[in-house]
């Protein structure tokens, strides 16, 4: 009955190998202080055509701004469905100047429809600090057409909206990644192997004991003199070395779509299961079978596959492995 089960089955079974690639330190690091900062602010969208808010406090603020201009209007008389309170928020990459535009996201509060074919009025955007790092305004972007006639596209999400580069950058946020003549490098997934290795690949290429691994998540460089007037340099030639990262094996699953995403090299020790119509034995490191083969996860699974696994037995098999403790891998259940 299982085998026939799982031939109608739509099984998924996506491999990683956690092989060592060579990557630059760029790639999977950064420089401690080179860091985004997140901007918020709350605005008004006009221009939308009745499919704004129905409550009055957008015609506050709107009163409030058009009060700048001399002109004093009842916020009773600017009730209107044309209008909508958003929350305004991007993202500024570090050392952004003034005048460098910003890329926005603009969210709706309250009970507005559609933003569609709207116009952000000009909007200030706060720091967590309370100052006014940047100003957002323009014309909203939904994306893509309207789906009509079919069941099978998502439709879109009129209520969030984009402006690219909708901001212009108005004070600069104080950046610097120097710190007593030396910079820290920060790996984007601490790994003691990984911080070791890219220690020893900067003392390597600069032939001299510059950089020690604080901690697994980072690396103390040592600024050579040679480039204390030059440190763009410095810092260009330690983003292109290259490093094998490290980490630990794997195995993650996802009970309610049946996916197993594995290392296809995951160690699992002898043992012998009996689970249902299988029977599955590892002796001195070997898949038992017709064809003996290394008892990795990967081999494992395409026998149980061959043999008809469902992936809910393939999930249960590995779960029981990992509570038996012969499956050399971290076991993530989704």
């Amino acid at each position: 009955m299982k085998k026939v089960l799982a031939l109608t089955l739509i099984t998924v079974f996506l491999t990683i190998g956690f092989t060592q690639s060579i990557v630059r330190l760029k790639d999977i690091a950064a420089f401690r202080g080179a860091r985004d900062n997140q901007l918020f602010g709350i605005g008004v969208v006009i221009g939308l055509n009745g499919s704004g808010d129905s409550n009055k406090v957008n015609s506050t603020l709107l009163a409030n701004m058009i009060s700048h201009f001399g002109v004093n209007i009842d916020p009773a008389e600017l009730k209107t469905k044309n209008t909508a309170l958003v929350m305004v928020l991007a993202d500024i990459p570090p050392f952004y100047k003034e005048g460098m535009r910003l890329d926005v996201v603009v969210a709706s509060i309250g009970d507005a429809k559609s933003l569609e074919g709207g116009l952000l009025v000009q909007t200030p955007l706060y720091g967590a600090d309370g100052k006014v790092y940047a100003v957002a305004q323009g014309s909203i972007s939904i994306g893509g057409q309207e789906v009509k006639g079919s069941s099978n596209l998502q439709k879109r999400y009129k209520v969030v909206g984009y402006i690219p580069s909708g901001a212009i950058v108005e004070t600069e946020i104080p950046a610097s990644i120097v710190d007593k003549d030396t910079v820290t490098i920060l790996l984007n997934n601490p790994d003691i192997t990984t911080a070791a290795r890219a220690a020893n690949a900067i003392n390597v290429k600069f032939n001299s004991n510059i950089a020690k691994a604080v901690d697994p998540g980072s690396i103390k460089v040592t600024i050579p003199k040679a480039f204390k007037n030059d440190i763009i340099t410095f810092l260009s030639i330690l983003e292109g070395i290259e490093v094998a990262p490290d980490q630990p094996a794997k195995v993650i699953v996802n009970e309610r779509t049946g996916t197993v995403i594995f290392g296809g090299e995951v160690k699992i020790s002898d043992f012998s299961l009996s689970y249902g119509n299988f029977n599955i034995t590892i002796k001195s490191g070997k898949i038992m079978g017709k064809e003996e083969t290394e008892a990795t996860t990967g081999n494992l699974v395409a026998a149980l596959k061959a043999l008809g696994a469902t992936p809910q037995d393939i999930i249960a098999i590995l779960q029981t492995l990992h509570e038996a403790g012969v499956l050399y891998a971290q076991l993530v259940v989704m």
